[in-house]
């Protein structure tokens, strides 16, 4: 079942693990992208950028 991006929000904002980590896959791209310090891939900032992704959805006002 494909759902929209208001559908996947709305589900991960009560806490389903799927839309969650659909929303994840889908910002992966800019995520990775903004975790390169100094021409290096940083994990810690990768994972940063991921936790504050999923504090943003918890807030965001649909």
């Amino acid at each position: 079942m494909k759902m929209d991006f208001k559908e996947l929000l709305i589900r991960a904002q009560a806490d389903d693990p799927q839309a969650k980590e659909k929303l994840l896959s889908l910002y992966q791209p800019l995520l990775m992208k903004e975790s390169v310090v100094n021409g290096v891939f940083d994990e810690d900032v990768y994972q940063e950028l991921c936790v504050t992704l999923l504090k943003c959805i918890k807030f965001f006002r649909i």
